[in-house]
């Protein structure tokens, strides 16, 4: 990616080096059962996490020497510039429907971070919490996203940061809180199904982004793309419990298959239109 002169975010929330405690006292121990729960049960573990924070809510306990900043930090540095090219798309993207895109706030954070969702955990991987609108990395993941899943390259980095603002579009729209409210009301296998369409309108709206980011600035670069791809197919539903269990179970899907995943980046890198996003209507193949 050419990244390098683009502009920094100011909306770029340093956290690392400081210690979240675990929600309620669960401790490592606790929290790889609630991860392993939510894996057997097909839930997403923040929420478990959530209702473990709202009965006894988790308390940064201190903060440890403060991280390099700036040229010695070139990782944070390119998620903040990440994070403003989304900040100019989605503000001149929903600017022309007449609305007002009110950019989140990324943090970063070291191992675990409390959040107005809950504690979250670097095992769960980068999150969106829209009870604070804000977008949680802990830069770790992408090193396991290279070493681990087989995906490296700025632009697989690019694009989880990218879903993630995804999400964030989806809550500023009121997607989020209707989806929501049908999970609430929905048996395991539907909310399941509904969770699957949010994540792959959050992959498709990534690709939007990624389609203007190339057409307007120039951003992208010969296998920048591809290297996106990968890291959609990597962490498809399918691939992962393939890889943790042997088999795959699609009725315990949240996120989608690699090739859903694939799919819709791709629809929404072709076209740049939000509209090409509406994973909602018909199916999601």
């Amino acid at each position: 990616m050419r990244w390098q002169s683009g502009r920094r975010s100011s909306n770029v929330e340093d956290r690392r080096g400081m210690r979240a405690g675990p929600a309620g006292g669960i401790g490592l121990a606790g929290l790889l059962v609630v991860l392993g729960l939510a894996w057997l049960m097909g839930a997403d573990p923040r929420q478990l996490l959530q209702l473990l924070s709202q009965t006894s809510p988790a308390e940064d306990v201190g903060p440890a020497p403060p991280p390099p900043s700036g040229a010695a930090d070139p990782q944070a540095d390119f998620v903040s510039v990440v994070l403003a090219d989304t900040e100019d798309t989605w503000t001149r993207l929903l600017g022309a429907q007449g609305g007002r895109y009110e950019p989140p706030r990324l943090v970063l954070f070291s191992d675990a971070v409390q959040s107005a969702c809950g504690l979250g955990s670097a095992a769960v991987g980068p999150f969106y919490c829209p009870a604070d609108r804000k977008v949680y990395i802990d830069l770790g993941f992408f090193r396991e996203l290279d070493e681990r899943f087989g995906a490296p390259g700025d632009f697989a980095q690019a694009y989880v940061v990218a879903h993630e603002v995804g999400h964030h579009v989806q809550n500023l729209l009121g997607i989020a809180d209707k989806v929501d409210a049908a999970r609430a009301e929905s048996t395991t296998g539907d909310a399941n199904a509904l969770s699957v369409r949010m994540e792959l309108q959050a992959d498709c709206l990534a690709g939007v982004w990624a389609h203007h980011a190339a057409a307007q600035r120039q951003m992208l670069e010969e296998g920048d793309v591809e290297e996106g791809l990968r890291a959609a197919a990597a962490i498809g539903d399918d691939t992962l419990q393939r890889r943790a269990q042997g088999r795959v179970a699609p009725e315990s899907w949240t996120h989608g298959s690699s090739e859903q995943r694939m799919s819709w980046f791709t629809r929404g890198l072709q076209s740049g239109r939000m509209d090409a996003c509406d994973t909602f209507a018909g199916s999601t193949r």
